[in-house]
């Protein structure tokens, strides 16, 4: 039994996995919130805690970098430390970056789990790469070895952000003015997507009604903003999802490049498959390819959307069978 966790820093999913040789059979499945635990070991052992519950073995996916077994969370408080869960569980744990375990998790995945934004060349194959905006940005690849894909983290979400127009150049000094390093992750991401919100709401690039800003005070800004635009109800809001979509374009096509993903690009993370609308329109996949004389390699790459929310989950729970290749 494989006790396998996909650690967010909104909400922590948790399950077990059946584990003989053939397919992985889910046993039991939690989402726990995050923020309301000091630290990673009483989510595990509240889930662990429930009658019947057990395991000999877990890989969990953390967001953060993964060295020697330890971890420090980029949007929780935690430090979280291999070595001392396999202690106070008393079973083997691994830990491994959230978007390496989402990228184990794409040979899992049927075609109807996925929405294509680009079919790419035919029999497209190589390296593979996925990103993924939700809390925060996660950036992952898989290296092709000729037999098989070799999934491993990064840490791209955290490089600088690269204005490419004068409007986007206006979002960088708007978000530069605390004086901290803009990265791509405070634009692409749920906090960024109400920063680029709030970006174009005082440029004067649209009105926010009372109405809005009341619910946006009281519900989730991101949450509030995507309903708004898909609804049509706010031409601010739509603006704004528009934008965000041209600019998760044009940091996927950086990833797509800096990788070599001729295999591919997958979209994961949560708000990919909310505003699909929107990246279905012209904005990401002119970003995406808008590379100068790279433009014909970014064409041919296949790029798709992660429609099940589970990708991270069950890439962790292959990692603790199948070791590195997928």
């Amino acid at each position: 039994m494989i006790l396998a966790g996909d650690i967010g820093g909104t909400s922590s999913r948790l399950a077990l996995f059946e584990a003989d040789g053939g397919p992985l059979r889910r046993a039991a499945e939690e989402t726990l919130p995050s923020r309301d635990y000091p630290d990673i070991t009483p989510i595990l052992k509240a889930f662990l805690g429930r009658p019947g519950r057990a395991a000999r073995t877990a890989c969990l996916g953390v967001p953060g970098p993964v060295r020697d077994g330890r971890c420090r969370t980029t949007n929780l408080p935690w430090l979280v430390d291999a070595a001392v869960l396999s202690r106070d569980l008393g079973f083997p744990v691994l830990l491994i970056n959230d978007l390496e375990a989402a990228a184990h998790g794409l040979g899992e995945l049927a075609p109807e789990d996925c929405a294509v934004l680009n079919e790419g060349a035919d029999g497209a194959a190589g390296n593979r790469a996925i990103i993924a905006a939700g809390t925060g940005l996660g950036e992952a690849g898989l290296f092709w070895d000729g037999a098989a894909h070799r999934p491993f983290g990064t840490e791209g979400g955290h490089a600088s952000f690269a204005p490419a127009t004068s409007l986007q150049a206006d979002l960088l000094r708007f978000l530069a003015r605390d004086g901290g390093h803009v990265s791509w992750e405070r634009v692409l991401s749920g906090p960024g997507l109400a920063s680029v919100y709030a970006f174009l709401r005082d440029a004067g690039h649209g009105e926010e009604t009372p109405d809005l800003a009341e619910r946006m005070r009281r519900g989730d800004p991101p949450a509030v903003i995507t309903e708004a635009a898909l609804k049509g109800e706010s031409p601010l809001c739509a603006r704004a999802v528009e934008l965000f979509a041209g600019l998760y374009g044009a940091e996927a096509g950086n990833l797509a490049l800096k990788i070599m993903a001729t295999g591919g690009v997958w979209l994961g993370g949560g708000i990919a498959p909310r505003i699909l609308p929107f990246l279905k329109r012209p904005a990401f996949l002119e970003a995406f390819t808008s590379k100068g004389r790279m433009r014909p390699l970014l064409e041919a790459m296949p790029v798709r959307v992660i429609l099940r929310n589970d990708v991270a989950l069950l890439g962790a729970a292959r990692r603790a069978t199948a070791g590195s290749r997928v």
